[in-house]
């Protein structure tokens, strides 16, 4: 029973060192293809940036800035060739993740909006505009890429895939290399002294040196590959890239933003509560006391009763504007009936500057959106009427892949600065609340720039454009 047991034992590691160098033998396999797969991705934009660095040194001989032209030519060629490489090269490192050990990596790229032509003759990338629509379909492109998260990624990993590989393919073959080395090393040692001299012993311990390093590479070859894999499922993976530093960050903004939007809503609410007490409830009460008294006056003092009802009718119009301003100010019946478009014209009308209003928008915004940025409009052309000195306003409105965007230009001194006020901190809490963003781009001497930004969506995507001044 126990010889049974030793011979059992024998043949259990012997099975497991054979399943091991077997694993081995794949692991080298997979660690060639990853190098033959690497080497394209860094050679050809290598070379092709060498080469039109040198095509352009030597067109460009007699110049003297020729060395700075090359480069440039270098860089511009090396970068675009490398843009070949991204998606192919991150494609195949995720059918590899998927055939060699199952796991799959989902991709989703954001889309890209479509290059629009406006009234002006401009074309409009979704970001910016552009007179030519080869150089917007060239900024949309490179801005597009920027902002993708899943293109960031693989952008890295054509960087970071080649390096791993060219570390671990590095570290496995110099293993195998030093093997053969000492392997070569007995050899040539055995037969210089014979069996019979010191050296024997030496071209021994160099045979046994050689075996052990060809067998730990061979061994090492999967833990290579498998290192590898990890790194790229990190890498190209977005849904498991969340760490838990950036979720507590996200719940810290999210708790954030919630205080800002409960703190809002109940100063509003007090604002509404301490207008109706100090106007319109005042004067509904001294109506009701005037009444009272013409009650009174009736039958003794007619002239009298007939000048307090006059002044009773006169104060119930008064409390009765201040209630439509008052309801104004929650939600102007503008926004409501006709659109922030026609809601930013009419705000625009009543302003202290000449303000042109451009607005392209699918039919209607959900309520809440057009809300904030309605009162944002709103803050930001009484902040121009009042600090910026400007003598023009121009307000764009528009709707481009999920997102309105609103901005606001004028033609004063500028320097505008959230630290400086709280219109502007106001602004940004309230662009929060929807994940938001305020942009300012104001320089001393002006113009302003005030960009918002908010994400929404829309059952509708009939586009509706127009331009006026106002």
């Amino acid at each position: 029973m126990a010889t049974e047991s030793r011979i059992s034992g024998g043949g259990g590691v012997r099975v497991r060192t054979e399943a091991a160098f077997v694993a081995g033998g794949v692991g080298l396999v997979r660690l060639l293809l990853l190098v033959l797969g690497a080497i394209p991705a860094v050679v050809v934009p290598v070379v092709g940036a060498l080469f039109a660095g040198a095509t352009v040194a030597w067109m460009l001989e007699a110049y003297y800035p020729a060395a700075l032209f090359a480069l440039f030519a270098g860089v511009v060629a090396g970068l675009t060739l490398a843009g070949v490489f991204v998606r192919p090269f991150a494609r195949r490192t995720r059918e590899r993740l998927a055939n060699w050990y199952g796991s799959r990596v989902p991709v989703s790229y954001s889309p890209r909006p479509a290059l629009e032509m406006d009234e002006r003759g401009h074309w409009w990338t979704g970001y910016s505009y552009h007179r030519s629509h080869n150089v917007a379909r060239l900024a949309q492109l490179l801005h597009w890429a920027a902002r993708d998260r899943a293109t960031r990624s693989e952008m890295l990993w054509l960087v970071i895939g080649p390096l791993l590989v060219v570390a671990l393919g590095a570290m496995v073959a110099g293993l195998l290399a030093g093997g053969v080395t000492y392997l070569v090393v007995a050899v040539l040692s055995y037969e210089s002294y014979g069996p019979t001299s010191t050296g024997a012993v030496t071209a021994l311990f160099s045979v046994l040196l050689g075996l052990g390093l060809m067998a730990l590479g061979v061994l090492l070859a999967p833990y290579a590959v498998r290192a590898y894999a990890e790194v790229a499922r990190r890498v190209l993976d977005q849904d498991g890239r969340a760490t838990h530093a950036q979720l507590t960050r996200r719940v810290a903004e999210l708790t954030e933003t919630r205080a800002d939007a409960v703190g809002s809503q109940a100063a509003e609410l007090r604002r509404i509560e301490r207008d109706l007490h100090d106007g319109a409830q005042a004067r509904l009460v001294a109506i009701g006391m005037t009444l009272g008294t013409i009650e009174h006056l009736m039958e003794t003092d007619p002239a009298a009763a007939r000048e307090l009802l006059s002044e009773a009718r006169q104060s119930s119009a008064r409390a009765l504007q201040e209630l439509r301003d008052l309801v104004r100010g929650i939600h102007p019946p503008v926004l409501a009936e006709r659109g922030l478009g026609d809601a930013v014209r009419a705000l625009a009308l009543d302003g202290a500057l000449p303000t042109e209003v451009f607005v392209s928008l699918p039919d209607r915004l959900p309520a809440p959106v057009e809300a904030t940025a309605y009162f944002s409009v709103c803050e930001l052309l009484a902040n121009a009427a009042k600090h910026s000195g400007a003598e023009q306003v121009w307000v764009d409105i528009l709707y481009r892949a999920g997102r309105l965007r609103v901005t606001v230009t004028d033609d004063g001194v500028g320097v505008a600065d959230p630290a400086r006020g709280t219109g502007l901190r106001g602004i940004e809490r309230r662009l929060g609340t929807f994940d938001g963003v305020l942009a300012i781009d104001s320089t001393s001497g002006g113009p302003t720039t005030i960009t918002l930004e908010l994400p929404c969506e829309l059952s509708s995507q009939r586009t509706s454009t127009s331009f006026e001044k106002v």
